[in-house]
């Protein structure tokens, strides 16, 4: 069974687990988790081999190398991937910068944003923001992570009246995105929701 004590015992596990989880469909080998982790090689395997024991990873050998992948059916994984939202990526900068970014209220990714999946349609948002929000600072971050990324960010700021109005109208759009999975960067979910 999975425990906290399995987490959180070293910086390597922390940066593993980062790397893991920032793309969760992604394999590693050895050689590529030391250059992103930017820790020694026997740390790394030594990490590698608790993760493994633990249930966090497993390996599997293609050619000559040994890749691991992070285990989905980890029970701790869906509160892994919300933490590793919120500390690297869109969701660390929206969290750092959130004074720059004016009042907000809420700010949330969606679910499939922070594990990496397609949007089901062109509609459908990754990053929705309430509150009073400087939109050039918004703007920069979000051209930032869509170069990181590699890919376009659909992000919909709104004002607070407006959440509420939409919210009180069981507006469409707003009504999706309140169904859909979604890691919370800012505000009370159950506050959002209700």
């Amino acid at each position: 069974m999975a425990n906290l004590k399995d987490l959180f015992v070293s910086k390597v596990r922390v940066k593993l687990i980062q790397t893991f989880l920032k793309d969760p469909s992604e394999m590693f080998y050895v050689r590529q988790l030391v250059r992103s982790t930017g820790e020694e090689i026997n740390a790394v395997r030594r990490e590698l081999a608790r993760m493994e024991e633990r249930g966090l990873v497993k390996k599997e050998p293609r050619g000559n190398r040994l890749y691991y992948f992070f285990v989905k059916s980890y029970d701790f994984y869906q509160e892994l991937i919300s933490l590793t939202a919120k500390t690297v990526g869109l969701g660390a900068e929206i969290i750092k910068n959130k004074n720059k970014l004016g009042n907000i209220k809420f700010a949330m990714l969606s679910g499939r944003y922070a594990r990496q999946m397609p949007r089901k349609s062109e509609e459908d948002i990754d990053l929705l923001l309430v509150g009073a929000i400087n939109l050039p600072e918004l703007n920069k971050i979000v051209r930032k992570a869509e170069s990181a990324r590699e890919k376009e960010i659909n992000y919909a700021p709104m004002a607070i009246d407006e959440f509420q109005f939409r919210k009180s109208r069981r507006d469409p759009f707003l009504q999706n995105i309140l169904s859909s999975g979604r890691v919370m960067l800012i505000g009370d979910e159950e506050e959002m929701v209700t």
